[in-house]
């Protein structure tokens, strides 16, 4: 995709992240009439997200049917090489049920090979209902919230910065080293936060809100926006340890480039 490519595919992202919005601004009027179902032993999805998710697919489908869905509810593995649409309709569920209004929509586009790094995201968005906050990013052309160009922060130490963390589920096997992780963190830097929603968390790193962020067994949907947004707004992520494979293990560090690599330092030494 050219650049006039990117810049139409984000401007249906655009449009569908904020249709998406006024449906999750339905939803948490209502939650005692909202149906919810178990998904795993430590994951719920409501039916909001089905629908939100229904109405992305939807909206994306029909500006562009010959690219690929990968969606959090409805699954989907595009081919190798394909471009796909990678979407979470709901980052944040949990609190959404409990009313809290600190959640989003994720829409990225992706070209899908084998191994991929953040380099192969093409269009980031990133709607936040509630703040009426739109987060958005094409390769090679900036990050922007609300049309405005953000970078990470430039905070050097890592005493002085504020991190994020998301912590795995409770039945998760990334438990003990996030564990091992949190307590290596917390006594050196400023604050750590945990807010639960890992793409609002990227998000927030990518306008210097946050400085660092760190977490275990993210799924691709948690990432691929986020990801886009924190490059193309001078920031770092990777595989714990340094690797651009963080598709494939889904354990993330994420930073402004000083404190990223202190930060990965700090935490590839914990895991020994």
């Amino acid at each position: 995709m050219d650049s006039n490519q990117t810049s139409g595919a984000l401007n249906v992202a655009v449009a569908a992240a904020l249709d998406a919005g006024k449906l999750i601004q339905q939803g948490i009027d209502r939650l005692d009439r909202v149906k919810v179902t178990q998904k795993s032993p430590s994951e719920l999805v409501s039916e909001i997200d089905i629908q939100v998710e229904q109405l992305i697919i939807e909206q994306l489908a029909s500006a562009y049917p010959e690219i690929g869905v990968l969606a959090e509810e409805s699954g989907h593995s595009p081919r190798d090489g394909e471009l796909c649409w990678v979407i979470d309709p709901l980052d944040g569920t949990h609190n959404f049920l409990h009313g809290l209004p600190h959640c989003c929509t994720s829409i990225a586009l992706q070209q899908m090979v084998k191994g991929q790094a953040p380099g192969n995201v093409l269009v980031a968005v990133v709607y936040d209902p509630f703040r009426n906050e739109l987060f958005s990013a094409r390769k090679g052309q900036g990050a922007q919230l609300d049309g405005r160009r953000i970078r990470v922060s430039d905070t050097s130490k890592l005493t002085d910065s504020l991190l994020c963390t998301g912590y795995p589920g409770r039945h998760s096997a990334h438990s003990k080293a996030w564990l091992k992780s949190f307590a290596a963190a917390l006594p050196r830097a400023r604050s750590v936060h945990r807010n639960g929603s890992s793409i609002l968390d990227l998000a927030w790193l990518a306008s210097g809100r946050y400085d660092a962020c760190f977490a275990y067994g993210l799924q691709h949907w948690d990432l691929a926006a986020g990801a886009l947004l924190v490059r193309e707004a001078g920031g770092l992520i990777s595989d714990l340890g340094g690797n651009d494979n963080l598709f494939d293990s889904g354990n993330i560090v994420a930073g402004n480039p000083k404190v990223y690599e202190k930060l990965n330092h700090l935490l590839t030494g914990a895991r020994v």
